[in-house]
This record gives C-alpha cells, structure tokens and sequence, in this order.
C-alpha cells in the first residue's frame, strides 16, 4: 500500500550491472555496444547510486575502455556514485572496469590487477616443415605478414608488439592513476602486472576494502535499499543452446583467460 500514498518516504532503489566474462567482440565478450542500453537504462530514474558486480578475467583493451568510459561518463552527468564491487575476479580488463566505479570492494579471495598487456599466438613452422607444407605469402607493403604464426618469429616483430604495448600499458596505468589517485600505495610496484588478494590489493590501495555487496549497500543506502539487476539477455540461439560459437578457438582463448587465475 506504501506506493499509494504519494507522502511516505520510498526505499532506496540501486541498479546493479552485472560485467561477467571475457571483454571483447561478438555475442560471447562485454563489449559497449551490446552493454549500452543496459548501463543507459540503469543510470535513469532516480537511483541512490548504481553498483557494478564484476567479474572478468580481461580481453580487448579498447571495449574496456569504452564501456569505463561509459559508466563514468554516466556517473558524472547524474552525479551518482557508483560501487564495483568483485567476485572472482577482476584482472586486466575486469580492473579496468572496476575503476570506473568511486570505490571498489573485494572478497577476502578475489583476485585482482594485472595491470598490463599481452600478445598471445602460435606458431607452426616445425610441423609444416615436417608435413612438407610451403607457406607462399605475399604481400604489398613489407609489415603485411607481421607476426604470420606460419612463418618463425622474427625478433623485429617482437620489438614491434611491444612498441604497439607500450601506448596501450600508459593508458591503463593513467586510467588507474586517475581513478585511484592518493589511495595507491606509491612505493609498490604496481603496473607490472603482477595480481593481488583481497586485503592484500587493499594495503595497495588498488581497492577499498573487503566487503560483500549486499551488506554493504545496506550499511550505506538503508537496510530498505532496493537492489534491481540489470544484465545482458542470452539469445535464443544460446538459449536453446545452439550457440556453435562456444565450439570455436574464441571459446578456448575464454578458457585460457579464465585458467590463469585458477578458475
């Protein structure tokens, strides 16, 4: 009965986005076109603040930064704080995210930084050679067959993947800087990509604290506080769990990304 009367205080109410998976491309990673009409609808209205329930492994370093972007350009317009709060997991990619919240809270055993870069492939020339198998490639423009996993790896790739690195690791260590500011610990190492534990990423400064969502939210916005999921809808292809694509090398390289962190 209490919303028929237009004068009684209403509970609070905290939209809670769920980022769950791998970052990147198609139906399978979090990426900002898929995930914009979610974090657009759950920054209007009139909520206390927006919680963010992370927990990823990493991916595209370029879909992180636009889905942060996003969710803090949001926050800025509405002037709403916004809560990350982690589960499994919150690396590379996954902390990005996590800093475009005010304050991040962990688990006692979430994993969480690995703030840097990878470039990861195969390479194939020892069996082709003994399959008897040529390569013939070629090409207008010399950087053409950079880094071709057919082909043995030439150390001026190498130089050249981690000059394409360099740029890609300052934008993750600015963003970092800027979303945490004094609270990093300033004698730690702490952009070499290295991970840390719950209360041990919080003597960082890398997040706030150990802290679950619920209570927490409680202690902040009322025992009362409305809590409304919003994630992303499956497909009825994968409903139905027809999906082929969960059969393909992208689906190993979410295995991969996820083992690195025991998961």
């Amino acid at each position: 009965m209490r919303r028929f009367i237009p004068f009684l205080p209403k509970p609070a109410f905290v939209p809670v986005i769920r980022l769950g998976g791998t970052i990147g491309t198609g139906q399978r990673g979090l990426n900002d076109e898929s995930l914009a009409p979610l974090i657009d609808r759950a920054f209007k209205g009139k909520p206390a603040a927006v919680a963010l329930q992370i927990n990823s492994p990493g991916g595209s370093a370029v879909q992180s930064s636009l889905i942060a972007a996003r969710i803090r350009r949001l926050a800025d317009e509405k002037k709403l704080p916004v809560h990350a709060f982690v589960e499994d997991v919150a690396a590379s990619g996954g902390y990005w995210l996590a800093c475009a919240a005010d304050d991040i809270w962990v688990d006692e055993s979430s994993i969480v930084g690995s703030i840097g870069v990878i470039f990861a492939s195969f390479g194939f020339p020892d069996l082709m050679a003994r399959q008897g198998v040529e390569r013939r490639v070629v090409t207008a423009g010399k950087s053409k067959s950079f880094a071709d996993p057919f082909l043995p790896q030439k150390p001026e790739d190498v130089e050249r993947l981690k000059a394409l690195q360099t740029p890609i690791h300052q934008a993750f260590i600015d963003h970092v800087k800027r979303a945490r500011g004094t609270r990093l610990k300033e004698t730690a190492d702490l952009f070499n990509a290295d991970v840390w534990v719950g209360r041990q990423a919080a003597d960082l400064g890398l997040v706030d604290g150990v802290a679950h969502m619920v209570p927490k939210l409680k202690a902040l916005y009322g025992d009362k506080v409305r809590l409304v999921p919003y994630g992303r809808k499956r497909s009825l292809m994968q409903r139905l769990g027809l999906a082929m694509i969960d059969q393909t090398l992208g689906a190993m390289e979410d295995r991969a990304l996820w083992a690195r962190y025991g998961l």
